[in-house]
């Protein structure tokens, strides 16, 4: 694509974005008093605010690419790993967030210290601080880069990196969290303006008519179920490896559970959640249609990455185009000032605070953006050598497959399993994650031939025998310590005492799951 040029209202709308972010960063940062207000916003969050960070968070500028660049070329089945999420997102507001904010939690390894011992919060919060900041951070700048590369050829890689790290550094240190999801909310909005006015003006190319759309791609290209050895996602992985990694993702993973834990109350963390759960249907419809829309509209791209940037250059008119790209820089910053935010927290609250009880709300806070910087400057210099180690990036990606399967068991499992303890969950860790190692090494020596999707599936029953075999070595934890910690019945509803039926989460997710099926069975 040859150069991109804005006009004059485009560079102004993209310049008041960094303005308006920077501004917001700044002037939250006079309320944070406490380490509370840092980490968690001083639990202030309402519904709204929740929902909408939790989906910019998770959608990256690579995401909104790739999404349609696959859908171009390979057709809708990556889509499933966005409106899927739906369902470990009910779980988690079923069972998993009233156990956190009863436990009064920080961090997400806090409450498996709590239910388990020391010894798994340490395991599970140093993996987080490391494929946070080492694979998803520095992965997000890399990949943000490359993606305002493709507007801008001139733009130097290494240079884009270090001003993307150190304006969400910048914010990020200064506001903590509540910096994090005012400006995830503001972020939000954009991606959903600026992609819904690019759908709207690529299916009016086509006059509206989604049998013109569907005569126009190949055969299975509208399909989510996919045959058994598809390279894709085989239908296997879709039943037994997609809902687990979200449910990794969603209910365990810091990166996102943080702004939950900064939630007002049950009745807010629990409507949040159903929120993100509907705002996930989006990408679908706004970032995966779009490709398989310019599949006639704009025949014969070679590069599937280059399909959402061709279409903003020639469809799109002067100021959309700022907005937009002010939509891509934004979903780059809320992954961003989302990793930086959690894994200082992680950092001050798993491995400072408890060797240092005497530490003052004031200091923790310090050392909290301390952290926040220092990562940055990390972060900023590792991106950029990504380009030099593709092979070990592969590599390290293919991370999440191996060390999922473990955490999943231990929260998902042992929520129900109480006779699960200690001992149990960190030989779950510790065998479920070498295991992982062996399946991953046998297929580097063509030794194994099932899809990543699959081996989860197969990960976790084998880390569900090492956790029950396990628990079974030790003595069973004290009733007393754990009945906060695990499931009960009464979970279900708490909170939502007195409220009518629409205001009910169950209601909620009762047609988010409709939802979710309508999808499945409309794109089977």
């Amino acid at each position: 694509m040859e150069d991109f040029s804005l006009g004059g209202l485009d560079i102004g709308i993209v310049i008041a974005y960094f303005l308006l972010v920077l501004a917001i960063g700044l002037a939250v940062a006079r309320k944070n008093k406490t380490d509370e207000d840092l980490f968690l916003g001083g639990r202030t969050f309402t519904w709204g605010l929740i929902g909408l960070s939790i989906f910019a968070s998770n959608i990256s500028s690579s995401t909104i690419i790739g999404l349609s660049g696959v859908a171009y070329s390979s057709g809708v089945v990556q889509s499933v790993y966005e409106w899927m999420s739906g369902i470990p997102l009910i779980v988690a507001a079923a069972i998993f967030i009233p156990l956190y904010l009863k436990a009064k939690i920080t961090t997400i390894p806090e409450f498996l210290s709590l239910r388990y011992d020391d010894r798994s919060r340490i395991f599970f919060s140093a993996m987080t601080i490391f494929m946070s900041v080492v694979i998803e951070m520095a992965g997000g700048l890399y990949a943000g880069a490359l993606v305002l590369q493709s507007f801008f050829p001139d733009l130097v890689l290494w240079q884009t990196c270090f001003f993307l790290a150190a304006f969400a550094g910048i914010y990020t240190a200064a506001g903590g969290l509540r910096a994090v999801v005012y400006t995830d909310a503001i972020q939000a909005v954009i991606l959903i303006l600026g992609c819904s006015y690019l759908t709207y003006v690529l299916f009016a190319e086509l006059d509206f008519d989604w049998a013109r759309v569907v005569a126009s791609v190949p055969e299975g290209h509208l399909s989510m179920v996919r045959p058994i050895d598809d390279p894709t996602l085989p239908w296997a992985g879709l039943l037994i490896g997609v809902p687990f990694m979200s449910f990794w993702y969603f209910t365990t993973n810091q990166f996102i559970v943080q702004r939950i834990l900064g939630s007002k109350n049950v009745r807010h963390a629990r409507w949040g959640m159903m929120f993100a759960g509907f705002l996930k249907v989006i990408p679908l419809f706004l970032m995966v249609i779009p490709g398989v829309l310019a599949i006639s509209v704009l025949p014969g791209i070679e590069n599937p990455d280059m399909v959402f940037p061709t279409a903003m250059k020639q469809f799109l008119p002067v100021g959309i185009i700022g907005l937009v790209l002010a939509g891509l820089v934004s979903a780059i910053m809320s992954s961003v000032d989302s990793i930086l935010n959690s894994s200082s927290t992680l950092i001050v609250v798993d491995f400072i605070k408890p060797r240092n009880p005497d530490f003052t709300s004031k200091q923790l806070v310090k050392f909290g953006r301390i952290i926040t910087i220092v990562l940055t400057i990390f972060a900023a210099l590792w991106a950029p050598q990504i380009a030099n180690f593709t092979g070990l990036w592969d590599y390290l990606q293919q991370m999440f497959s191996i060390v999922v399967p473990p955490i999943i068991v231990i929260f998902l499992v042992g929520v129900f399993f109480k006779r699960g303890n200690g001992y149990g969950s960190i030989m779950t860790l510790t065998l479920g994650t070498l295991f992982g190692v062996a399946l991953f090494v046998l297929e580097q020596f063509d030794l194994w031939h099932v899809h990543y999707t699959i081996n989860v599936g197969i990960m976790i029953l084998f880390s569900i025998l090492v956790f029950v075999v396990a628990s079974y070595q030790r003595p069973a934890p004290e009733v007393s310590r754990i009945e906060n910690l695990t499931y009960d019945h009464s979970l279900l509803g708490e909170g939502m005492e007195g409220l009518p039926w629409y205001k009910d989460y169950r209601t909620h997710a009762f047609f988010l799951v409709l939802l979710i099926l309508w999808i499945l069975i409309t794109f089977w």
